[in-house]
């Protein structure tokens, strides 16, 4: 189904703006990946923060054009599935991954994070990111671990500040007998 020019100029404004706000972008080559598998990938996508498009590499190309995933432009040839982690960078990496796996169809082909554009190998890496969660946890712990070593720390001159006490009058008490 061909787009007119209106069509065209909305798709190219939608990309533009989400590309504009991602994180990450992952172009992946889907041909012969089924509907129901599409369409399973498209749920898993609205679930996980990522949008995902097909649209021709041409206006793919316009629409980032001055962004920051204007870089990946010359590789943007082929058949694309477009995978924009908007939430979290590692999002589409981990979509494109986990559907890869049980698709052989569906191969990445272009990785691009801050300006950069990285080969296809690199959706592992993107992939193993840790998610918003993790992070705040992980950021949780590293803060924590001083209050905690403080804490550890003035227990045990509490404990060795008790323990010379209670020997004291033990000490005494056999002195005296």
């Amino acid at each position: 189904m061909a787009l007119n020019l209106s069509q065209k100029q909305e798709v190219v404004a939608e990309l533009a703006e989400i590309a504009a706000k991602a994180h990450s972008l992952i172009a992946a080559e889907y041909a012969g990946t089924t509907v129901a598998q599409m369409t399973e990938m498209r749920k898993k996508a609205r679930e996980n923060g990522v949008f995902l498009k097909v649209v021709k590499n041409t206006l793919a190309s316009r629409a980032v054009e001055g962004t920051e995933y204007e870089c990946a432009k010359d590789a943007l040839v082929g058949p694309l599935l477009y995978a924009f982690s908007t939430e979290e960078p590692g999002a589409a990496g981990r979509l494109i991954k986990e559907f890869a796996k049980g698709n052989d169809k569906l191969k990445a082909k272009v990785v691009a994070v801050g300006g950069q554009v990285y080969p296809a190998s690199h959706v592992e890496v993107l992939a193993s990111l840790p998610t918003r969660e993790q992070a705040l946890a992980m950021l949780a712990r590293v803060l924590a671990e001083p209050a905690t070593m403080f804490a550890r720390a003035v227990k045990a001159v509490a404990d060795k500040q008790g323990g010379g006490d209670e020997a004291a009058p033990a000490e005494a008490a056999a002195e005296t007998a």
